[in-house]
């Protein structure tokens, strides 16, 4: 029996729909079981009639009714009595700190500026409302800085875009026809659970899984094979496929005649990257990277699943844009099951959303734009460095002199996010954040790394207790979350503190008046594309989800059509080249790849090159402080290879010093061949605090940037690695010389 029936006929429970908020492609359909007397939840399902839910929740969120009624749980607002970083706070009514933030925001804006002040904000919460409405229209009006959302994706999807035109591709439903799926740099177990019963409907029929893969991850072990290869060379791997399938007469010459732009220079470029060349960088045999060609090529549909691990390093802009000249190339596109999925948001692209945000609030004004990758840069009181944290993200944008860096951030205003945990090169970020000048608020649940060193701390509500709506970016359907329960204790949605906060700071629009349906139903009506021509407030209301009016089965380049400026796959780019890049693919190599190059053979054990994937029990730094889900993981760790291990005399289940220029920590060693020689892997993303080294792996990350859009680099470090007997970095590595050279 369905909880769906075990619940609905019973008088003491309402059903109430909602949508899962958090940073995932799944973006489920849930529905949450309340006692009508008591007004509490006590239990949370997958919608059963959602077509990608398809009454199912993930691990994690399954937990979610404990991270809502968690004692440790933020109910009050507080303010920080000991130093910072101590997470010494008391409580403090809303009134006072309401009053206290604005008087202090409205100093800084008098004496320095609105730019001064900074929002940092991601995640936390997918929702329209929750995640930017109120807020965006609060800082527009203050004129504060902006921020550039560069943590996740947008490398990548400045390079899909490039040649696609738009983060569109294959929804869930059609991998089921796939005959062909790639699975390539997605754990699909692990970051996209909802996506694998649409894959194994097609194994079933038949469909040969492949993934390709630095680790052997949950995903790599339930597939047809594993193509293990070195991070960040991806790109040069799409290079020598597509080689093959030129030079052997293998695409899809009418396909890439009327839908593509620039073959003639992509066959000359291709002819250059042989299997052999691919395979010294990649460590994918030659035979090997000749025989998936083919395999590609020749196979009927044939789907490929990318995700954003593949392009946090150098080059990831110009990987993913390569690997999305696939499937136009043998012509994939033409039917259900073939092409290439790596976000469905461009689908929703045409979502109006100038009513919710407000820009018109800004007056004119333009602020600067922070790239949010450099934080640590950002808080910096060296206008040397602070300049770095600008946001140019093309490479014939200027990039700032110090005299033009703008004013210090004297205000951080952080909501939906944790950077302490969560930004790379973490010791800059909490120098930043250690600042007696910088004055922080923080909106959370709970009190995380960052929330340690806030000035003030401000509860939030979970998805249980507010009005939202969520847009998905692995399928089609927009969802609605109305509240289930109350607030617990004193806790505000998002957009009530930014209401409230609007209103201490004297801001007397009328949108600042408006309730959370409100904006939501003006919102809903205010969308004209014929995309969203379902899309109603009542259908909303009435189901919980409505699919964008596409057709079904939806084949978005079937006939080309791609929302390039040519109307094709553009395999040639101007637009790339205006912007400063190549127009064409090629291979740019990751950094570390670099690195390693010039050191040459300069230690006696080389670095090695550290990735950080989720952990399969978290999602990015929220559900850490959940106790089932964190004893699930354990402690953190470091996958490193046997080869890797004996010379340096790591031992499986001893703890290991892991460092480079930037920090250090402890992690505990998993030795395992399920990891490519000279890589480590790192499941992030642990609280700092609820660490047993009091750090996490962003003590190792770097500020630098991507290739395109400015994008974040995780996967792209050198460290070293140790006994954890010589807690001196200097002292393992000369341990291990010794070691090597006896």
């Amino acid at each position: 029996m369905s909880k769906q029936n075990l619940y609905q006929h019973d008088p003491a429970i309402a059903i109430i729909t909602g949508a899962c908020p958090h940073d995932c492609p799944d973006t489920c359909s849930w529905q949450v079981a309340v006692e009508r007397q008591s007004g509490r939840a006590v239990d949370l399902w997958g919608h059963p009639h959602h077509p990608v839910t398809a009454g199912r929740l993930c691990a994690k969120v399954d937990r979610y009714l404990e991270r809502t009624y968690h004692p440790e749980r933020l109910t009050t607002p507080l303010r920080r009595v000991g130093p910072k970083g101590s997470g010494q706070f008391v409580p403090i009514s809303w009134d006072e700190a309401l009053g206290a933030i604005a008087a202090r925001l409205q100093e800084i804006i008098a004496t320095v500026g609105p730019e001064a002040v900074l929002p940092y904000f991601y995640a936390g919460t997918m929702g329209y409302l929750q995640g930017e409405g109120m807020a965006k229209r609060f800082f527009h009006r203050m004129g504060a800085s902006q921020l550039a959302r560069t943590i996740c994706s947008e490398a990548g999807f400045e390079g899909y875009v490039a040649t696609i035109g738009a983060t569109e591709g294959l929804e869930p439903q059609a991998f089921a026809h796939a005959r062909l799926i790639l699975i390539w740099g997605s754990n699909t177990l692990t970051s996209n659970a909802h996506l694998w019963p649409f894959i194994q409907a097609a194994r079933h029929q038949g469909a040969r899984v492949i993934v390709i893969d630095p680790a052997r991850t949950r995903t790599a072990r339930a597939a047809d094979e594993w193509i293990p290869i070195r991070p960040g060379t991806d790109g040069a791997l799409a290079l020598a496929l597509m080689h093959v399938i030129v030079a052997e007469g293998l695409y899809d010459a009418d396909y890439v005649a009327r839908h593509t732009l620039g073959f003639d220079a992509l066959a000359q470029r291709v002819a250059e990257w042989t299997p052999e060349r691919a395979a010294e960088l990649t460590g994918v045999p030659a035979e090997r990277i000749r025989t998936l060609a083919r395999e590609y090529a020749t196979t009927r549909p044939a789907a490929i699943r990318i995700n954003y691990g593949m392009q946090r390093h150098a080059g990831g802009g110009m990987a993913v844009r390569t690997i999305a000249c696939l499937p136009a190339l043998v012509g994939a596109w033409r039917e259900v099951g073939g092409g290439i999925q790596l976000s469905s948001s461009g689908a929703f692209r045409h979502l109006d959303t100038t009513c919710l945000y407000r820009p018109d609030l800004l007056q004119g004004r333009t602020p600067r734009t922070i790239n949010m990758n450099r934080l640590g840069d950002a808080l910096s009181l060296d206008p040397a460095i602070r300049a770095r944290a600008h946001y140019h993200p093309r490479p014939v944008d200027p990039v700032p002199t110090p005299a033009e860096a703008g004013p210090p951030v004297m205000a951080l205003i952080v909501y939906n996010a944790n950077p302490a945990a969560v930004c790379p090169d973490q010791e800059a970020v909490l120098r930043g954040l250690q600042r007696e000048d910088l004055f922080t608020v923080v909106l959370e649940h709970f009190q995380t790394d960052t929330a340690d060193y806030a000035d003030y701390v401000l509860p939030a509500t979970t998805q249980l207790e507010h009005w939202d709506l969520i847009k998905p970016y692995g399928h089609l359907y927009l969802a609605l979350n109305r509240p289930a329960i109350e607030p617990v204790g004193q806790s505000l949605p998002n957009s009530e503190i930014f209401r409230r906060l609007a209103g201490a700071m004297g801001y007397r629009e009328p949108c600042f008046a408006q309730g959370d349906e409100e904006i939501l139903q003006e919102l809903i009506a205010a969308q004209r594309h014929p995309r969203f021509a379902t899309v109603t407030w009542e259908a909303l209301l009435e189901r919980g989800f409505v699919r964008l009016n596409l057709p079904e089965p939806y084949l978005p380049f079937a006939e080309g059509n791609f929302p390039t400026p040519s109307g094709k796959c553009e395999f040639y780019s101007q637009r790339l080249a205006d912007a400063g890049y190549a127009p064409l693919p090629t291979y740019t190599p990751p950094a570390w790849q670099q690195q390693a190059a010039e050191q040459g053979d300069s230690t006696a054990h080389p670095p090695l090159t550290c990735i950080s994937p989720p952990a399969h029990s978290f999602l990015n730094s929220t559900f850490v402080n959940v106790e089932r889900l964190r004893r699930r993981e354990g402690v953190p760790t470091l996958q490193i290879h046997p080869d890797d291990a004996a010379p340096r005399q790591v031992v499986d289940g001893a703890p290991v010093t892991v460092w480079n220029q930037r920090g250090r920590l402890t992690l505990r060693a998993v030795v395992t061949a399920d990891i490519v020689p000279g890589t480590v892997l790192v499941p992030g993303i642990w609280w700092a605090k609820l660490s047993p080294d009091g750090r996490n792996v962003n003590q190792l990350t770097a500020q630098d940037e991507a290739d395109m859009g400015a994008g974040a680099t995780f996967y792209d470090v050198l460290v070293w690695v140790a006994p954890a007997v010589d807690l001196n970095p200097a002292a393992a590595e000369a341990r291990g010389a010794m070691a090597v050279a006896g």
